[in-house]
């Protein structure tokens, strides 16, 4: 088992790994070798794309031969893509896993541009004729996808237009891909020294430094940590930049108004949803201010600094949980979900859905790798000494249990929930889970006053943080759009005025402080973020509803679970019991966190 207490002076490599410790990726492919027959089979096809051109305007039979197969290519395409990138993060480094991505990606540009003429064809078919078409029981799986098509059809060009963005598409990545590589490969954090020796620093143990109790140690972290970004400061901005530029290019050419209508178009979400985000955040900024106001006079600190925004206020409150107990917690937290839910979860925790611990090369952060025939994957980098690390795996578990319900739910065609609704499962778990803690430790006035803490920073870290990080992407794409480059003065300028509005009077910010606009990897997926916000607004009222509910309102979430992507996210969520469209959900969430610090106050 590889955990921080295994580590000692070093991140082993891949190859110390325990099998049982990893993801088993053999729902996807055996091995390897298979991916690239699976690869082999994909690149075939394109043989057969052209043989179905000029047909799908003849009938509804026509057209369903060729969208079963664009399903089954699909579907191939998906587990092709999931196998090699999940090798990748395995090892950022390893050459082999980094062939098999670029081939992927070389060939799945060459079959999107082989049908380029498919979905301008499909739009071009009369609507009285679509119409009839879609009546019939033969596209019954494919209505749903066809609606959502049809709707791209202002925003489609001609087909040769189309096959030339498809040839494109292969480079679009190139400015994500280099950051992770530069951040998680080439940059080398070095050693920090602690009372137990020197311990690595990367970007997935820079959250237990910032734990940790001794104020000069964090101090330290900090500076190495930023250290780092600020001698790649100038290629980091290049990076995002030409990021933006994309984001940019790409609403130019489809004929969005702007790089965030176009990114908000495919959920169906109104700008609105986003600038009352953005407003109700900001309108609700006094119980921020007062937590760290809280949090600065709690640490008997002269000024509140921002290496001591992660620091347990509670000191020596320590609880080690192995990986088989957490999920023994998680389980015992979900029960209201019930059997299938939990049980579900619990054996693929125990099995191999996740590949559990850091090594080095390894991508860092979680996430969860749901798809249409495979395990719903999760990559954590567990360390068992970190509480935050036990509400992580809930969170991507809950990531991995709505892709289960909803493969299992919905042809493969609209199977696919949007991170907007995603944000709901995950957050929603971390909900019941605290609950469930501090209910346990109703006899252990610090533990529950270290959880509510947690608690609290969970909240903020996700409803104001993210909420920073989307005004943020607000004003970087706006710039662009305006003319205006961006320099590293810029973004660094831009990002410390949020800074100073969100951290309030009480934070003496560093001097590197804005260099964190460099190091976000979201930002390389543009208007992402404040899913998050509205993700957590939508589960916190959620889980009050479930908890204090009976059988329907638990149906109610299942319901959502399942819907997979055969809503639009605002309608899918109003099943569920909350409607995303007003401001009210994200109002309540500021309250609640307001009450959170109100609590935390009279227990210290």
């Amino acid at each position: 088992m590889i955990t921080m207490k295994d580590e000692r002076n070093e991140i082993p490599p891949r190859s110390a790994a325990v099998k049982e410790d990893t993801w088993d990726l053999s729902s996807l492919f055996a091995d390897d070798a298979a991916w690239y027959k699976g690869l082999e089979e994909y690149e075939k096809c394109s043989e057969k794309i052209p043989s179905f051109r000029g047909t799908l305007k003849n009938s509804a039979d026509a057209l369903g031969d060729y969208l079963d197969f664009s399903r089954d290519l699909g579907i191939l395409e998906e587990r092709l893509a999931y196998y090699s990138d999940l090798r990748q993060t395995e090892d950022e480094g390893d050459g082999n896993a980094r062939t098999m991505m670029g081939r992927f990606m070389m060939c799945s540009a060459k079959i999107n541009a082989a049908q380029s003429w498919a979905n301008p064809e499909i739009q071009a078919i009369p609507a009285a004729d679509m119409e009839t078409f879609m009546a019939q029981a033969r596209l019954k799986d494919y209505r749903i996808f066809l609606k959502k098509l049809l709707r791209y059809k202002p925003h489609i060009l001609s087909e040769k237009e189309e096959r030339l963005l498809a040839l494109h598409a292969e480079g679009e990545g190139i400015s994500n891909d280099a950051f992770s590589v530069l951040t998680n490969v080439d940059m080398d954090f070095g050693f920090i020294d602690t009372p137990e020796g020197k311990r690595p620093l990367s970007q997935s143990t820079w959250s237990v430094f910032m734990e940790n109790p001794d104020r000069e140690i964090r101090r330290l972290t900090y500076k190495k940590f930023y250290g780092n970004f600020a001698a790649h400061k100038t290629t980091l901005a290049s990076l995002y930049s030409g990021s933006v530029k994309q984001d940019v290019i790409q609403a130019r050419i489809r004929g969005f108004s702007s790089a965030r209508a176009g990114a908000l178009f495919p959920d169906n979400v109104d700008e609105k949803v986003y600038d009352n985000l953005i407003t109700a955040i900001s309108e609700n900024l006094k119980p921020l201010h007062r937590y760290y106001s809280l949090r600065k006079k709690i640490l008997k600190v002269n000024e509140l600094r921002h290496y001591d925004l992660h620091v347990p206020l509670v000191p020596g409150v320590v609880k080690n949980t192995p990986w088989n107990e957490a999920v023994d917690v998680i389980s015992k937290a979900l029960s209201p979900l019930g059997s299938e839910y939990v049980d579900t979860l619990r054996k693929g925790l125990l099995g191999r859905w996740a590949d559990r611990y850091e090594n080095k090369g390894k991508r860092s952060g979680a996430f969860s790798a749901g798809s249409y025939t495979a395990l719903p994957y999760i990559l954590m980098n567990y360390k068992e000494d970190s509480i935050r690390d036990i509400f992580t795996l809930a969170h991507e578990g809950g990531h991995s249990m709505h892709s289960w319900y909803s493969a299992r739910s919905n042809p493969f065609m609209h199977y696919g929930y949007t991170i907007f609704e995603a944000e709901v499962a995950s957050t929603f778990n971390e909900e019941l889970l605290f609950r469930y803690l501090f209910d346990q430790e109703a006899d252990s006035k610090d533990m529950r006053v270290y959880l509510i803490n947690k608690r609290v920073d969970e909240i903020l870290a996700t409803l104001y943080r993210q909420t920073m990080f989307a005004e943020f992407e607000k004003i970087s794409h706006e710039q662009e759009e305006a003319g205006n480059p961006l320099t590293v003065e810029l973004l660094r300028g831009e990002y410390r005025k949020l800074l100073e509005k969100y951290f309030g009077p009480e934070m003496v910010l560093e001097e590197e402080s804005d260099l964190e606009a460099l190091r976000i990897p979201h930002f390389y997926r543009a208007f992402y973020v404040y899913k998050y916000s509205t993700g957590i607004s939508a589960s916190l009222a959620l889980a009050e509803r479930v908890l204090s509910g009976g059988a329907k309102e638990r149906d109610d979430y299942f319901s959502f679970l399942k819907s997979g992507g055969s809503l639009f996210p605002i309608e899918s969520l109003k099943l569920a019991g909350v409607d995303m469209s007003s401001p009210e959900p994200v109002e309540r969430a500021c309250k609640t966190f307001g009450a959170l610090v109100d609590e935390l106050e009279k227990l210290v």
